[in-house]
């Protein structure tokens, strides 16, 4: 009897089950009374029934037992099937109960415990002041005389009724911290989620500016090099040029020289004469083309870069707006880079302006 008294021991109040007697899906039973207690407890802005106004939704908690997840529709723990297998075994139980209490001698139905200095006595009185059970003997004659004390099975009543309910109030906030834990679980793989889906996408727009900067840098680059190309082949020109007449311009004095070692003065003078008019020659000829001051330079390049250094190292997320928030999560920051889009135009627009 002790065994199957055990059997049909509620998990919440901890007393034989109360008709009706409710079945959750995990096969487990509980109290009708407690399961609308912890339901109310994990739920509480779900209607009861027979109130005002629209009809409620449903609602879920977990059972006790296994912590499965049940959940009901719009009549709450009215929509739960009765266990009616369980409520009869508990009427057959009381009855045989009933049946062996009448059939125990007085002296055996209650072995209550004994003082253990009035050896006598029967401990029922519970002192309040000492906070321990005792004997009338110790409050008439003993110790706890000066005390304040009630009747034991007062005491035991109260204290059980505060534990069931402590034990009701403690498994409905078991369950409402799981359910908070659900929800933490979800918006942390939402936020990793939308983390991933973020980096993505500031990934790719990094990307597309890193793409159109190079190809700027390749055709700035190129115009460069070809002002230089053909600069440097002008310069390298002209500089055959003066060396070929300076390489004339020595052949004439060499020839100048040697004519001036001529004994004769009828070969001299006709030496002379050609020498004269070949350096008459290269006298007009000495005065080159030379490259304009500043030819060097390559100053026509310079790129204002400074306002955009400035917004690529500025680059920063702002706080967009939420559209919705949903009541069973925490809401998530929309984000967009404004400096990113700004500086993608820029570049497009350079892009097109220096073509």
């Amino acid at each position: 009897m002790e065994n199957l008294e055990k059997q049909l021991i509620c998990p919440v109040c901890l007393e034989m089950y109360s008709k009706p007697v409710v079945i959750l899906p995990c096969q487990h039973n509980l109290c009708r009374k407690c399961a609308n207690d912890i339901f109310q407890s994990a739920n509480p802005l779900w209607q009861t029934r027979g109130s005002s106004g629209i009809t409620a939704s449903g609602g879920r908690f977990r059972c006790p037992s296994c912590r499965h997840e049940v959940v009901l529709d719009r009549h709450g723990v009215y929509g739960l099937q009765r266990n009616l297998l369980v409520e009869n075994i508990i009427d057959i139980y009381r009855q045989q109960e009933s049946s062996r209490l009448v059939n125990i001698k007085p002296e055996q139905r209650q072995q209550q415990l004994m003082c253990e200095e009035h050896e006598e006595e029967k401990i029922n009185i519970y002192c309040l002041s000492c906070q321990t059970p005792t004997c009338s003997m110790c409050k008439v004659f003993g110790q706890h005389k000066d005390c304040d004390v009630a009747p034991l099975n007062t005491v035991f009543m109260r204290q059980k009724t505060e534990l069931t309910d402590g034990i009701a109030i403690l498994v409905a906030s078991n369950d409402h911290i799981q359910a908070v834990i659900s929800q933490m679980e979800e918006i942390s793989h939402t936020i990793e989620e939308n983390g991933r889906r973020q980096r993505e996408h500031l990934a790719n727009q990094f990307d597309v500016l890193v793409g159109i900067l190079e190809e700027r840098k390749q055709t700035l680059v190129g115009l460069i090099t070809k002002q230089q190309d053909e600069k440097l082949k002008h310069v390298r020109s002209l500089i055959r040029q003066h060396s070929d007449h300076l390489e004339a311009a020595v052949t004439l004095v060499e020839l100048a020289i040697q004519s001036m070692e001529e004994p004769h003065m009828s070969a001299f003078i006709q030496s002379a004469k050609d020498i004269l008019e070949k350096m008459a020659v290269t006298s007009r000829t000495s005065n080159l083309e030379r490259p304009e001051l500043g030819y060097e330079s390559m100053n026509n390049f310079v790129i204002d870069t400074d306002n955009l250094t400035d917004m690529l190292r500025n680059i920063d997320f702002s706080t967009g707006m939420i559209s919705e928030l949903d009541r069973y999560y925490l809401s998530t920051i929309y984000i967009r880079l404004y400096s990113l889009d700004q500086i993608f135009y820029l570049v497009v627009a350079l892009h097109f302006f220096l073509n």
